[in-house]
């Protein structure tokens, strides 16, 4: 019995070094970075935020969706300096009613409109018409909005979906 029991350690403690022997070592922790070089390469990380009078992308009611048909596309960057916008590409998604042949129900589909505009607001045609046509579950898409960064540096900035509600 105490045979196999001095067999059976001898295999283990055998097969543990040969184990502990074959195993990488680890390498050595890296020193950790300056905490003044990781700020100065998130300042460098240009980032935008694009408002349409004091809404980011979201679901608006209606009524605030009229009210803000005349207001002006804002771009700011992530030291809120604001930046003046060049143009944008506006699309309509509407919403429409018609009458399904094959099961006499109604249904809807979406009919999409746009334009480009040149500036940070939509054309006064365009404001007037939304403002009579609006629906609840439309969307108005600001998209493509270039703004003026410095001089000579023009810069594409994220899409502004709103959906009325």
């Amino acid at each position: 019995m105490t045979k196999q029991l001095l067999i059976t350690l001898a295999l283990f403690t055998g097969i543990s070094a040969t184990t502990a022997a074959q195993s990488k070592p680890k390498p050595p922790a890296k020193p950790a970075k300056p905490a003044a070089a990781t700020t100065s390469a998130a300042d460098k990380k240009l980032r935008f935020r694009t408002t349409w009078g004091i809404y980011l992308s979201d679901s608006i009611p209606r009524p605030e969706v009229l009210k803000i048909l005349d207001s002006a596309l804002v771009v700011r960057d992530q030291k809120n300096n604001k930046f003046p916008v060049v143009s944008f590409d506006f699309l309509y998604e509407a919403k429409e009613a018609y009458l399904n042949d094959t099961t006499s129900q109604v249904a809807f589909y979406t009919e999409t409109t746009g334009d480009s505009f040149t500036g940070d607001r939509l054309s006064d045609l365009w404001s007037n018409r939304l403002k009579e046509t609006v629906q609840k579950g439309e969307s108005l898409i600001f998209s493509n909005i270039v703004i003026k960064y410095t001089e000579d540096k023009f810069y594409r900035v994220p899409e502004l979906r709103i959906t009325v509600r």
